[in-house]
């Protein structure tokens, strides 16, 4: 497993469906730990996590990414084997071929390639989840940055694997994120007789009138490096078969993603506001529950990001783009942290079935990272 694709194939093949590890810490360990990491596994409940180090000394250099999976769905849907880790045609097929544990391989031999010319003057650290691709990522990086502040350990710098690029790797450096945040509302009046409307209280009306103001809400117009923040509706739901019944209450759901012009607090104070409003004008209840997955973060264009580009740029090229497109990752988590950018392989097949990756992009991403961690180490970003 000298070659990032054989490990590859070697964590594909450990059918780790989250939280189920199956093996594929195991697999890192015994790949980093003849080189000289320190390999310590942080046991968050049912979920496995690995924070494996070489070197004592800063910068401490680091790379993140998660090795558990989604499921692989409906057998029938796949051609290869989803945990057989088949090569056909120069391509790589299986479950986390893409995300991410192609990727996770590349940043063990990328860095076990720098280091056969000596130790870095630093630190190179792995921080590996087995908790991303979770509901509520709660065991996994959450919950590593805590304990490695505990226990003196402080990350400089840090690449989160995700599968980024669009058309080649390197592409797309993902240098932010929008924030998102899930919500509920319960619209509850008062039940009554279709023939006695003046007896009941329609909390329809009510639910109709909040959906349209919240989703002409216009949030901003956008950012130098943001797409505008929007609210989307995905569910309104009243559940009632009768035709002669008006409902108790009426049901919605809604999406937010936000940039960095609004923080999750003020959006929910927003929302509320006009909650209040609804419910003094149809003298209904409005119970309103929201989850935030994460704030917005962005890692400005400086030193740090120049580097990542400069190199990706010798290596594929071409300069890659800096985006803040997409869904979320545990780089809302790490920006807390250190800076943190994403970069990955090409993300087109990923979650699908028949998920897979040429071996061509999977050495490519292997040498990119190696020599930005040469590039790193020979003159260290502030």
């Amino acid at each position: 497993m000298s070659d990032p694709v054989s490990l590859a194939q070697a964590l594909i093949r450990c059918p780790s469906v989250t939280p189920a590890d199956a093996g594929a810490i195991g697999v890192l360990e015994g790949f980093l730990t003849p080189l000289g990491f320190a390999c310590r596994r942080l046991q968050f409940d049912e979920v496995t996590n690995l924070y494996a180090r070489i070197g004592t000394q800063g910068p401490n250099f680091c790379f993140a990414g998660h090795t558990d999976v989604v499921p692989p769905g409906d057998a029938k849907l796949w051609k290869h084997d989803p945990f057989a880790a088949e090569i056909v045609a120069g391509t790589l097929y299986g479950r986390g071929a893409v995300d991410m544990k192609s990727a996770v391989a590349c940043f063990a031999v990328a860095a076990s390639r720098f280091v056969a010319g000596g130790k870095p003057f630093g630190s190179i650290s792995l921080l590996i989840t087995g908790d991303e691709e979770g509901p509520t990522n709660v065991n996994g990086t959450r919950r590593m940055l805590p304990w490695l502040t505990e226990n003196g350990e402080r990350l400089s710098h840090c690449i989160v694997g995700e599968p980024t690029s669009t058309a080649v790797t390197g592409d797309v450096l993902k240098i932010g994120r929008r924030g998102t945040m899930n919500a509920k509302l319960v619209v509850t009046g008062t039940q009554g007789h279709t023939a006695y409307p003046q007896k009941a209280n329609n909390p329809i009306p009510a639910m109709a009138a909040l959906v349209s103001r919240l989703a002409g809400w216009k949030l901003d117009e956008g950012t130098d490096h943001f797409d505008p923040s929007n609210i989307a509706f995905t569910t309104v739901d009243v559940g009632n078969p009768a035709t002669n019944v008006i409902p108790a209450d009426v049901r919605a759901a809604f999406n937010i993603r936000f940039n960095d012009r609004h923080k999750s607090a003020g959006l929910i104070a927003h929302i509320e506001a006009e909650i209040a409003k609804i419910e003094q004008e149809f003298g209904v209840q409005v119970s309103f529950t929201h989850n935030v997955s994460g704030e917005p973060f962005l890692t400005a264009p400086g030193p740090f990001t120049k580097l990542l580009a400069e190199v990706t740029t010798d290596v594929i090229g071409r300069a890659p783009e800096l985006s803040t497109t997409g869904g979320t990752s545990d780089a809302r988590f790490i920006k807390d942290y250190c800076p943190v950018v994403e970069l990955g392989l090409p993300g087109g097949t990923m979650h699908k079935a028949d998920e897979c990756v040429p071996v061509a992009e999977i050495e490519k991403l292997t040498a990119l990272y190696e020599r930005i961690l040469a590039a790193y180490f020979a003159n260290p970003p502030a």
